[in-house]
Order: structure tokens, then sequence, then C-alpha cells
């Protein structure tokens, strides 16, 4: 209700003022960059729009982390400083990390991590990466890391969720017919270094 509201403001915001950027800016509940959550002691950028490009991250000896403070860039940064795991393929957009053509519990080379289908006989863990497909408003998709499951629920934290979404989300998560299920129509799957 609380992300109801803030949009519905934002939206008023916009409609009823003639505010230029900065002043829409001071609308924003941080700056860009700011640090807003952090996972294993890796954090989550804010980043206002979610089109918005700070910038490009990549290590010292060239690895792709990504674009700041895309979702991309958070997912590929924690897997790199938490789990010490380079992407063979270090490019894509968001919905690129997950390979439609591999069956459930296959190796997704691309990213060197296995990939589970949506719904999947083995069950989403904390650090697992997730993607959602595209939508109209946003062709890229977007991915994410678990940061807790329960029997009946997965928690994720992301980047670049929009300028008054919290980093963190839950969905239900159910098991039926021997396959675990995310209750999101978007996800397609995880995936997981083991």
């Amino acid at each position: 209700m609380k992300k109801l509201f803030a949009i519905i403001q934002f939206v008023i915001l916009i409609m009823f003022t003639s505010c230029t950027s900065k002043e829409i800016q001071k609308s924003y509940p941080h700056k860009i960059g700011d640090a807003i959550d952090s996972l294993n002691g890796v954090k989550v950028f804010y980043n206002a729009e979610t089109d918005n490009v700070s910038g490009y991250n990549q290590t010292e000896d060239k690895y792709n982390i990504g674009l700041k403070y895309q979702c991309v860039e958070f997912v590929k940064r924690y897997y790199l400083e938490y789990l010490n795991h380079r992407m063979p393929n270090a490019y894509g957009n968001a919905k690129d990390f997950f390979n439609t053509s591999l069956q459930d519990g296959e190796i997704n080379t691309d990213r060197n991590l296995v990939q589970y289908t949506n719904p999947s006989k083995t069950k989403p863990q904390v650090s697992d990466l997730i993607v959602f497909t595209g939508t109209e408003a946003n062709i890229y998709g977007h991915v994410a890391i678990i940061s807790n499951v329960s029997n009946n629920e997965v928690e994720i934290i992301q980047q670049n969720a929009g300028p008054f979404d919290a980093p963190r989300d839950k969905f239900k998560l159910q098991l039926k017919d021997g396959k675990w299920k995310i209750e999101k129509d978007r996800i397609l799957g995880w995936l997981r270094k083991e």
C-alpha cells in the first residue's frame, strides 16, 4: 500500500506542477549512488530512475561488472565479491541471464551456473540469482539475488527496482506435485553456483 501511495504522489507531482528535473530529483528518498541495503557485505546502491546510468563498473583486470547502478551490476558484483565467481559471458541484459533452451538443472555455460526453471524440482536458496522476463515497460528484464527462503516464501534483494521501490521484495513459494514454484508470473527461474 505504501508503494502505491508513493507512486500516486509522484504522478500527481509530475502532472500538477511545473517541476524541473532537479526539483523532481529532490523528491526522491536518496541520492544516486547512496548505499540503501546490503547482503553478505555487498551493497545495493540507489539509482533513482530505472534507465539512469552513472558510469561503468569493471575490475582492474577489465572484467565487466556492468552499468552503475543497474540490476545486472549488483548481481554480478555480488557473485564476484561474495562468491568469487566470474561469468564466462560478462555481457547481456537481465533477461539474457536465463537460457530458455535449457532443461531444469542444466548448466548455463554463459554464466557457468546451474539453471533451474520456475517451477523446479530444486528449491530456491539464499544467494541464487533470480531472473525476471521483460515487459512492455521494461524490455530488458530484471535480475536480483535471493536473500531469504522459507517453506512458503522467498525474499529477494535488488538494485534499480525504481525510485520509490524498496530494495527487498517477497513472493509466495509453493511446493506442488514435487516442484517448487515462486508465485510471480515474470520469474523465469534461478541460477546457482554449485
